[in-house]
């Protein structure tokens, strides 16, 4: 059983009209979509913007499905030179680089209770999707995911988040999914395509970006779901 999750409609619709012999159940207000995907059963879910949502989300569908693997693919904003537009960005590991008990002496990321900062993702996962992503012609890179409970969008704040947790991109959902994982032995990976520079300039409107990167998303969760 592969669990995927996306934050936007645009981002798993597509799939469940696609998924055979679909099965729709709303839990915890999550409406989730189980069938047959490429051969391979699978559970879909769209979570909503931020890290309660998506930490709901992952916890309702480990809880009801017992996925064996949960992929969040999504969009992400970038924090290298390395990854611009289109480009994607896979999860060696996340952290959520708005938790922060430093005035306690902690280290900023901190997760109170299990004592970590970065949270490791799959590797087999992700070995999977860079070969997927490579056979595709799709340029991406594989680093820390940062995520928090604020769309960042300055250049400064870019800069500065990556100098601090080196990360390779940033957005609001992949380390609370992650932490959802870690605590439930699930193993994880996040798939983010590139909205914008590390500037913080894109080259295309967001509305056309939403819908070329959605596609691609698309296409690549098909050649992982086939690789798995």
């Amino acid at each position: 059983m592969i669990g995927i999750i996306g934050a936007m409609s645009v981002e798993v619709e597509a799939l469940k009209e696609m998924t055979e012999n679909a099965v729709t159940e709303v839990v915890s207000g999550v409406e989730f979509v189980r069938g047959i995907l490429c051969g391979k059963e699978v559970v879909i879910a769209k979570c909503g913007v931020g890290k309660v949502f998506a930490a709901i989300c992952a916890e309702a569908m480990i809880l009801k499905y017992s996925p064996d693997y949960i992929i969040n693919t999504g969009v992400a904003g970038s924090l290298t030179r390395e990854l611009c537009v289109l480009d994607v960005a896979i999860s060696s590991g996340v952290i959520q680089h708005d938790m922060d008990t430093s005035p306690l002496g902690d280290p900023r990321g901190l997760l109170s209770g299990i004592n970590k900062v970065e949270l490791e993702a799959s590797p087999k996962l992700g070995e999977i999707i860079s070969k997927s992503a490579d056979a595709m012609g799709i340029k991406n890179r594989t680093g820390i995911i940062l995520s928090g409970d604020k769309f960042i969008s300055e250049s400064s704040e870019k800069k500065q988040l990556a100098e601090d947790f080196g990360g390779i991109a940033c957005e609001m959902e992949g380390a609370s999914i992650g932490h959802v994982c870690y605590v439930n032995g699930v193993e994880f990976a996040v798939i983010r395509a590139i909205s914008d520079s590390l500037d913080g300039v894109g080259s295309m409107e967001f509305g056309e970006f939403v819908t070329a990167a959605a596609k691609q998303s698309q296409a690549l969760v098909l050649k992982i779901l086939k690789a798995i």
